[in-house]
C-alpha cells in the first residue's frame, strides 16, 4: 500500500499545502510589488518631475496610480505614502468594493490550507472557528466578497478568541491578516497576539522582561512542593523516555521540572522540562494556553519562555553549566525560543533541544554546537508542518505516521511516548544515544509553577470563583466549570402537562409547572466555543418542575424575583446531547443529566440561528424576530441519580434576549435517539415555540450537582 502510494505521487493534502506555499509566495510577492510601485509613486524626484514637466510627469503618475487601484490592476489597498495619503486612497479603494490583488491571492492559499486540513482530519469541519474561517473564505463563492468577509472575521474579538485553536492554518491566518490589513506599515505580529489576548501595554525587545525582579514585567515563576505520589512518579535516571514522562505527569497544571542530572562522566548537568498547551482549558492567568501557543509561534519574547528563564535563574543554575532543553508541543517551542536567545546562550551552554509535536524546522539556535531535534506525528496539526528545513549537522528531525489519526488525541504527550516505545524505537534509541552525558542518577528535582502577570484571570471578576477538582471517568474535572465564550437559544413551547408529566421519573412528587393548563417545555441549543473542559455544542430538552417539597401555583413567577441560588423550581433535564466525551462524562456524573455523545453544527450568532444535528435527527432553522433585553437567564437544573435528585445551578452573565414572536421551526429526520424520541412525543414539530430567549455571547458557570434526599 505504502509503495503504491509513492508509485502515485504525494498524498493530496501534502499537494495541496505545497500550492498553498506557493500562493503565499505570490500573495507577498504582488504586496512587494504594489509597495514599491507606491513608493516610485510618491517619490520626491517623481513629483518634483510633475511639477516641471506636467504634461509626462503627470501622466506618469497617472498610469501609476491606475496600476495601484484599478481592479484589473494591484486592486489598491496596499499603497505607502508618508504623508497618509496612500492609505486614504487604500481606504476608498476597499469602501468601492475594491480588494487588493495581493488579498486575493493571499485568500485563494488559505482556502488551498484549509482544504488539506479538512482532508487530514475531517472532524475539524465542526470545530466553531474552522466552521467560521470556512464560511467567510467562501462568501459567495465570490473572491471579493469572501476577502471582505474575512476583514470583518478578523476584527471580530469572539471570532478571534474561536479562531486562536487553529494551528493547522495560523501562518496563511498571519499573512492574509498582514495584507488584508488597509494600513500596510502596521505590525502584523501585533495582530497575531491580539487574537491570542497576548497584546501588552508596550513592546518588550528580547528576554529583557525575564531579566527584571520577579515581582514585575509579564511571567513569573514560584517554586512549588510535589506531592508524594508525583515525587514517587518522577524517574530517577535519566533518560529521554523518562524526561517525557516527568512531563506528562506534571503537565497539568502549568509547572516545568529543573532536574540536576550525574553524567557517566561525573559532571553535574541540568535537564529543564516544560509541557504544552494544557487541554482543554482557556485563557487564564497561566502562559500555558492557545494565547501563549500563538505568542511563542511568532515571537522568541513571550510570557512562556521569559516565565522558564525566571525557574532556571530561581533554581540557581551556575553560569556556563550544560543545559538541555526537553519539551512537548507549546512547550517545545518556548524552549526553541530560549536558545535562540544570544544572552541565554551566553549564560549557559545549551547542549541539546529536544521538541515533540512542535514545529522545530525555522528555529535555528544562537549556539550552531546545540543539538536540536524534533519528533512528530504527521497527523498531529500543532506543528503546523511547512516542508522540509535546510540540512544541518546538528539537527534531527523524525516525522513518521502514528496509528493514531485523530485530533487532539495525536498530539497527546502519552500517545507520543507510547509510539517512540513501538512504533518509532529508532528515534527513541537515536535520541537517546544522543543525551548520553545526561544518562545518569537524577541528583535534585524541583517544579516551577508558571503565571503569567500581564494582564488579569480570563472572565475576571465574574469567573474567578473558588474551584475544586472531581475525577470522572474522562479525567479530573475543575467545578464549578466555567464557559468563557458560548452562546446558546432556548426555545420554549407550550405542552400538554399530562404528556409533558409522562417524560418526567415515576416520583408522585416531581410535576411539571404548569402556565394555566399547560405545562413549558424547553429545547436549549448551546455553541462552547471556550471551557474548562473544551469547546463542545450542546442540545437539551427540559420540562420546568414546581417546587420538590411544598409547591404553590405562583412559585415560576416568585422565582423570577428571587436571586438563582434561592430558586424553588428549576428544569428537569429529559435528554442531553453534547458534542464530546468529556462533556458527556461531566453531564451524567456530576449533574445526573442523561447525556449521549452527538455532532452538531450550531450557529447562533447572527440574525439567522441554524442548527443541523443529522446525528441525531434534529435541526432548527429561521429568525427569533425582534426582541426585547431581559433579567439574566440563570437556570437550576434538575437531573436524577438512583433514589436521589441533584440540583445544578447555573449562573450566567451577557445580554439575553426575548422574543416573542419567533419564526423558528423544529425538524426531526427520524428518531435516531432519546433527544429526537422526545421531542416527537411533545410533538414540537408540529409547532412554533411561544417565544425564545437568545444571548449571542456569554459567560456562565455550573456548580457540581448537589444531591437532594428527594
Amino acid at each position: 500500500m505504502a509503495a503504491q502510494r509513492r508509485a502515485c505521487g504525494p498524498p493530496a493534502e501534502e499537494m495541496l499545502r505545497e500550492c498553498a506555499r506557493d500562493v503565499v509566495a505570490v500573495a507577498e510577492g504582488i504586496r512587494e510589488v504594489s509597495a514599491r510601485t507606491s513608493s516610485v509613486l510618491f517619490a520626491p524626484a517623481l513629483t518634483g518631475s510633475a511639477r516641471r514637466r506636467p504634461r509626462t510627469g503627470l501622466a506618469a503618475r497617472w498610469a501609476l496610480l491606475r496600476t495601484l487601484t484599478n481592479r484589473q490592476g494591484l486592486g489598491g489597498a496596499a499603497i505607502v505614502a508618508p504623508d497618509g495619503v496612500g492609505h486614504l486612497l487604500g481606504a476608498a479603494g476597499e469602501v468601492l468594493g475594491r480588494e487588493s490583488l495581493a488579498a486575493l491571492v493571499a485568500v485563494t492559499a488559505l482556502r488551498l490550507r484549509i482544504a488539506a486540513v479538512l482532508l487530514d482530519h475531517p472532524e475539524f469541519g465542526r470545530d466553531p472557528g474552522m466552521r467560521r474561517l470556512t464560511d467567510a473564505v467562501t462568501a459567495d463563492h465570490d473572491p471579493e466578497a469572501a476577502v471582505r468577509a474575512l476583514r470583518s472575521l478578523l476584527k471580530d474579538p469572539g471570532a478571534q478568541r474561536s479562531l486562536a485553536a487553529l494551528a493547522p492554518v495560523l501562518a496563511e491566518l498571519l499573512t492574509v491578516r498582514g495584507l488584508l490589513d488597509e494600513d500596510p506599515l502596521s505590525d502584523e505580529t501585533a495582530w497575531a497576539l491580539a487574537v491570542g489576548r497576548e497584546l501588552t501595554a508596550g513592546p518588550v525587545s528580547g528576554l529583557a522582561a525575564a531579566r527584571l525582579p520577579a515581582t514585575g514585567g509579564e511571567g513569573a515563576a514560584q517554586a512549588v512542593e510535589l506531592s508524594a505520589q508525583e515525587a514517587r512518579s518522577l524517574v530517577t535516571e535519566g533518560s529521554f523516555l523518562g524526561f517525557l514522562r516527568n512531563i506528562d505527569a506534571l503537565a497539568g497544571d502549568a509547572r516545568v521540572l529543573v532536574q540536576e542530572v550525574r553524567g557517566p562522566d561525573g559532571v553535574l548537568r541540568y535537564v529543564v522540562q516544560a509541557p504544552g498547551t494544557a487541554p482543554g482549558r482557556p485563557r487564564d492567568d497561566s502562559p500555558q494556553d492557545f494565547a501563549g501557543a500563538w505568542r511563542n509561534l511568532f515571537l522568541t519574547d513571550s510570557p512562556y519562555a521569559r516565565s522558564i528563564l525566571l525557574a532556571i535563574r530561581d533554581h540557581g543554575i551556575p553560569r556556563g553549566s550544560d543545559l538541555a532543553l526537553v519539551g512537548h508541543g507549546e512547550g517545545g517551542i518556548a524552549l526553541l525560543n530560549l536558545a535562540q536567545d544570544d544572552e541565554f546562550c551566553r549564560a549557559y551552554r545549551v547542549t541539546h533541544v529536544v521538541a515533540v509535536g512542535a514545529q522545530t524546522d525555522d528555529r535555528r539556535p544562537a549556539d550552531p554546537r546545540t543539538w536540536v531535534a524534533g519528533i512528530t506525528n504527521r497527523y498531529d496539526i500543532v506543528p503546523v508542518p511547512d516542508g522540509p528545513g535546510a540540512p544541518h549537522p546538528n539537527r534531527y528531525r523524525v516525522d513518521y505516521t502514528g496509528p493514531t489519526r485523530e485530533f487532539p488525541r495525536c498530539h497527546l504527550l502519552g500517545v507520543y511516548i507510547d509510539d517512540l516505545e513501538t512504533v518509532v524505537p529508532q528515534a527513541r534509541a537515536d535520541v537517546d544515544r544522543a543525551l548520553a552525558p545526561y544518562r545518569g542518577p537524577v541528583e535534585r528535582a524541583r517544579a516551577y509553577r508558571l503565571r503569567d502577570r500581564g494582564r488579569p484571570p480570563e472572565g475576571y471578576p465574574f469567573l474567578a470563583v473558588p474551584t475544586t477538582s472531581l475525577a470522572t471517568s474522562a479525567g479530573p474535572v475543575d467545578v464549578p466549570v466555567r464557559y468563557y465564550d458560548s452562546s446558546a437559544a432556548h426555545l420554549c413551547f407550550p405542552v400538554d402537562a399530562d404528556v409533558a408529566r409522562s417524560l418526567l421519573p415515576d416520583v408522585a412528587w416531581l410535576v411539571p409547572t404548569r402556565l394555566g393548563r399547560r405545562a413549558l417545555a424547553v429545547l436549549s441549543l448551546y455553541e462552547h466555543r471556550c471551557t474548562t473542559i473544551g469547546p463542545y455544542t450542546e442540545l437539551g430538552l427540559s420540562v420546568l418542575v414546581d417546587d420538590l417539597w411544598r409547591p404553590h401555583a405562583y412559585d415560576l413567577a416568585a422565582d423570577l424575583l428571587r436571586r438563582a441560588d434561592l430558586r424553588r423550581t428549576g428544569r428537569y433535564v429529559v435528554a442531553l446531547a453534547v458534542g464530546t466525551q468529556e462533556a458527556r462524562a461531566v453531564a451524567e456524573e456530576l449533574w445526573a443529566q442523561p447525556a449521549v455523545r452527538g455532532a452538531a453544527d450550531v450557529e447562533l450568532q447572527g440574525r439567522e440561528l441554524r442548527v443541523h444535528a443529522p446525528e441525531l435527527g434534529v435541526s432548527v432553522e429561521g429568525r427569533p424576530g425582534p426582541g426585547a433585553r431581559c433579567p439574566e437567564a440563570d437556570w437550576v437544573f434538575y437531573g436524577r441519580r438512583g433514589e436521589s435528585t441533584v440540583r445544578t445551578l447555573v449562573r450566567a452573565h451577557g445580554r439575553p434576549r426575548v422574543h416573542a414572536r419567533p419564526r423558528l421551526r423544529l425538524r426531526l429526520d427520524g428518531a435516531h435517539g432519546p433527544l429526537a424520541r422526545h421531542l416527537q412525543i411533545l410533538e414540537l414539530d408540529a409547532v412554533r415555540p411561544g417565544f425564545v430567549l437568545t444571548s449571542p455571547r456569554f459567560v456562565a458557570r455550573r456548580s457540581a450537582g448537589a444531591v437532594l434526599p428527594r
